[in-house]
C-alpha cells in the first residue's frame, strides 16, 4: 500500500483543511464539496484525511461495519451479538465517474430471489464507505440519478436497494466528500444544496509558497516514507485534536442569541429552505469543539456562515459563487443589536483555532477564488455601462444596416439582453446517449417500454417477461411445489425510454451585418436563454463564431454552460460575413465529437441573418456548406436575426440547405415556439 501525502504537509489551502477538519469532528455537518482549479492538492488532501481518522472497531466478518457495541438490528449479515470486535483503519471508498447504479448501492442476486426466496446481496461502495470517507472526484461529472442515489444515502444514513419487490436496508454513514473543476460545468442547485459546506480553492500566486509546494511534493515523491516520518508528529498531534474535539462536540452549547444570528443571517441572504440554518447550527457547533470551547461565539457563526451559504446563493448558472463579507457582518450586527450585544467582543483567536478563517491565508480558496476566473461575466443583464454603451445607440452611428458590401470595423463587445424562457428544441429519433433532459433515449431510467435478454449482469428486471419465458419450462424441470423453477436463460431485461442530453453546437455570427448594438444585444439574449436551457437539460454546448475572414472555436464542446456564457459576453462583432466558413468550422467539430462520443447526438443551432460576403461566390459556398451537414442528418435550426422591412429571407434558404428549420428572434420565445419542434421532426423524417 503506498503512503499517502501527509494532511499537516499541505502548504496553504486554508479553507480546505478547515472545511475538512470540520466534518471529521461531526459528521453530521454534511460533506463538503471542493471547488476549484485542477492541481490544487484537493484529492491529495481527501486521502491524506483518512490517515487522521481513528480506527473503528467492527464486528468481524460483517461486510457492512456494523459497531459491536451497538450491531444494526437490520443487518444484512446479522443478526450480531453486543461484544468485542476487531479494530481496523478508517476507509477510504472512491466512487469513479463511470460507476454503475449496481455498483454503488450493491446488487441483488435476482435468479436467486424469485426461485428460493433468498435475498443474496452483493454489496455496493455505500457499504464499503460505511463509518468512513466516501469521496467522489469530479462529482459535476456523476450522472444526475446517481448523485441523487448518494446523497439521499448521506442525508438518511442508510442505503435502501429495491429490485421488484425485493428489498434490502443497510446502514450507510460516511463522511461524503465531493471535488469538481467549474470549468467542466456545475451541480444543479438541487444537489449543490444536499452538500453541507463548500469551500474554493486555488493555487497561491505568492512565489515563496508555490517554491515550499514544490519542494515538499518533490521530497516527497524521492523518498515517500521517510518524508511521511518527518511529518509524524504534527499529524499525531492533529489526530488527538481530531479526537478531543469529537469528544468535546456534545457538550458544547449552542445558545439562543446564537440561534437568532443564525436564522437572521440565512434571511438575510434569502437561502431556500431550512437545511442552510441546521447546517450552520452544526458547523457553528464544530467550530467551537475545533477550538476547545464548550459555547458558540459569533465568530462561529461568521465562519460557518463563509463555509454553509456560498453555494446556496447561486439563483441560475451564470451567477458566481460567493458571499458579500460586508452584508454578512451587517446581518450579524444587527442581529447582535436586537439582542442588546451589538459590544460583545469576540474571541480573539478565532474559530479556526490555528487554521485561519476563509480567505485569511494567502493560498486558501477565500474570496481570491470567489471572483469570475472564467473570465469575469456578471449575469447576464447585470451592468448598465461599460461596454454596453448608451442604449439604443450604435457605436458607429450607422444604425442597424450594414456597411457596403457586408464589412463594418471591429466594434467593442456588447451585453447580452434579459435571457427568456424557450421551449424544448429536441432532436429527432431515438438516441442512446447521456441521460439528460432533451432528447428521447433508450436509457436505465424511464418508463418500460418492452423487454430483452441480458447482455450482460440484469440491472433491471421484466417480471413478467421473465415469468412469461419461465412458465413454458416448468414441468420439464421438475417442478413440483408453489415456487417458480427460474433459469438464468429465462431472466429479462427491461428497455426504457427516457431522455439524453445532447451536444448543442451554437454557431454564432458576429460580423458587421450583426453589429448594430440593439440588433446584437437581442442575438446575445437569446443565445444565453437557449445556453439556460441547456444547462437545465444537462447537454454538452461548444461554440463556434465567424466575423472577418474566417471561423475560429470560441469554446471547445465542454459540460461548463457557464463557460460558454462567459466567452458570449466577450465576444467582439466586425468584419465581413464568412458563414460559409462557420459552418465548415462547425463540421469539423461534429466530426470530432462523433469519434469521442458515438452516442451523443448533435443539434446545430446556427445565429444569423443569413449574409454571406467576402471570397469568391461566398452565397454558393455557404449553401454548399449546408448541404454537408444536411446530407450527414445533423439535426439543426436556424435562428434568423434579420430586420428591417426589406427581408431576403437568406436564413430561411440557409435552413432548407441543412434539412432544418428557420425561426425568427421573435418566434424563440416560449409562447411563440410552439410548432418548432415538430417542424424539427418533420424536418428529420423528410431526410
Amino acid at each position: 500500500m503506498s503512503t499517502p501525502y501527509p494532511f499537516t504537509a499541505i502548504v496553504g489551502q486554508d479553507d480546505l483543511r478547515l472545511g475538512l477538519l470540520l466534518n471529521a469532528v461531526s459528521p453530521a455537518v454534511g460533506g463538503v464539496l471542493v471547488r476549484g482549479e485542477k492541481g490544487t492538492a484537493k484529492s491529495t488532501a481527501v486521502r491524506a484525511l483518512a490517515a487522521l481518522m481513528p480506527e473503528v472497531a467492527v464486528v468481524a466478518g460483517c461486510r457492512f461495519s456494523c459497531d459491536p457495541g451497538a450491531p444494526d438490528p437490520a443487518c444484512p449479515d446479522g443478526p450480531h451479538e453486543a461484544g468485542t470486535g476487531v479494530s481496523r483503519p478508517a476507509r477510504t471508498v472512491e466512487l469513479p465517474v463511470g460507476a454503475s447504479e449496481d455498483r454503488l448501492v450493491g446488487a441483488l442476486d435476482i435468479e436467486r430471489a424469485l426461485s428460493e426466496g433468498v435475498k443474496a446481496f452483493e454489496p455496493g461502495l455505500l457499504a464499503d464507505a460505511h463509518r468512513g470517507i466516501l469521496y467522489v472526484d469530479e462529482v459535476n461529472l456523476l450522472h444526475d440519478h446517481l448523485v441523487d442515489l448518494l446523497l439521499d444515502a448521506a442525508a438518511m444514513g442508510a442505503s435502501y436497494v429495491e429490485r421488484e419487490g425485493v428489498s434490502v436496508r443497510h446502514a450507510a454513514r460516511f463522511l461524503l466528500v465531493g471535488t469538481m473543476n467549474p470549468e467542466e460545468g456545475e451541480l444543479r442547485p438541487q444537489l449543490l444544496d444536499r452538500f453541507g459546506l463548500t469551500v474554493e480553492v486555488a493555487a497561491s500566486r505568492e512565489t515563496d509558497l508555490r517554491v515550499e509546494v514544490v519542494r515538499r511534493r518533490l521530497a516527497y515523491d524521492d523518498d515517500p516514507a521517510g518524508f511521511a516520518a518527518r511529518w509524524a508528529d504534527e499529524e499525531a498531534a492533529l489526530r488527538e485534536r481530531i479526537v478531543a474535539a469529537r469528544a468535546l462536540l456534545p457538550r458544547v452549547v449552542l445558545g439562543d442569541g446564537v440561534l437568532r444570528q443564525i436564522a437572521a443571517t440565512c434571511a438575510a441572504f434569502e437561502v431556500d429552505g431550512m437545511r442552510a440554518d441546521i447546517v450552520m447550527a452544526r458547523t457553528a457547533t464544530a467550530l467551537a469543539a475545533w477550538a476547545g470551547r464548550e459555547e458558540v461565539v459569533a465568530d462561529d457563526v461568521r465562519q460557518a456562515a463563509l463555509l454553509a451559504l456560498p453555494h446556496r446563493r447561486r439563483r441560475n448558472p451564470f451567477d458566481a459563487p460567493g458571499l458579500d463579507e460586508d452584508k454578512l457582518d451587517d446581518a450579524l450586527r444587527d442581529a447582535a443589536d436586537d439582542q442588546g450585544e451589538g459590544d460583545d467582543d469576540p474571541d480573539p483567536d478565532g474559530p479556526g483555532g490555528g487554521v485561519p478563517p476563509q480567505g485569511g491565508g494567502p493560498d486558501g480558496g477565500g474570496t481570491d477564488s470567489d471572483g469570475p476566473d472564467d473570465g469575469g461575466t456578471e449575469p447576464s443583464g447585470g451592468h448598465d455601462d461599460g461596454s454596453a454603451g448608451t442604449p439604443g445607440r450604435e457605436d458607429t452611428g450607422s444604425g442597424d444596416a450594414p456597411a457596403p458590401g457586408g464589412g463594418a470595423g471591429e466594434q467593442q463587445p456588447v451585453r447580452a439582453g434579459e435571457p427568456f424562457r424557450t421551449k424544448m428544441l429536441s432532436v429527432p429519433g431515438l438516441g442512446e446517449g447521456a441521460a439528460g433532459r432533451r432528447s428521447r433515449a433508450r436509457t436505465e431510467h424511464g418508463r418500460t417500454t418492452g423487454s430483452r435478454r441480458p447482455e450482460g449482469a440484469l440491472t433491471k428486471l421484466h417480471l413478467a417477461a421473465t415469468v412469461q419465458a419461465a412458465a413454458p419450462h416448468q414441468r420439464a424441470r421438475g417442478r413440483s411445489g408453489r415456487g417458480l423453477v427460474v433459469r438464468r436463460d429465462d431472466l429479462r431485461q427491461a428497455t426504457r425510454e427516457g431522455r439524453e442530453g445532447n451536444l448543442v453546437l451554437f454557431v454564432v455570427d458576429a460580423s458587421g451585418s450583426m453589429a448594430a448594438r440593439r440588433r446584437m444585444e437581442a442575438v446575445k439574449g437569446a443565445v444565453m436563454s437557449l445556453l439556460l436551457d441547456a444547462y437545465q437539460r444537462r447537454d454538452k454546448v461548444g461554440l463556434v463564431t465567424f466575423r472577418g475572414k474566417d471561423a475560429e472555436v470560441a469554446l471547445p464542446p465542454t459540460s461548463s454552460v457557464d463557460a460558454a456564457a462567459a466567452r458570449l459576453e466577450s465576444l467582439p462583432t466586425g468584419g465581413r460575413t464568412p458563414l460559409a466558413a462557420g459552418l465548415l468550422k462547425a463540421h469539423d467539430v461534429l466530426r470530432v465529437e462523433r469519434l469521442r462520443d458515438p452516442s451523443r447526438r448533435a443539434l446545430l443551432v446556427v445565429v444569423t441573418d443569413g449574409r454571406a460576403t467576402g471570397g469568391v461566390d461566398p452565397v454558393a459556398l455557404a449553401a454548399r456548406a449546408g448541404r454537408l451537414h444536411g446530407a450527414e442528418g445533423t439535426a439543426s435550426v436556424v435562428v434568423d436575426c434579420e430586420s428591417g422591412f426589406v427581408r431576403l429571407g437568406l436564413a430561411a434558404q440557409l435552413a432548407r440547405d441543412l434539412g432544418g428549420s428557420a425561426v425568427t428572434l421573435d418566434e424563440l420565445r416560449a409562447d411563440s415556439i410552439a410548432g418548432l419542434v415538430k417542424d424539427i421532426t418533420a424536418a428529420g423524417r423528410a431526410a
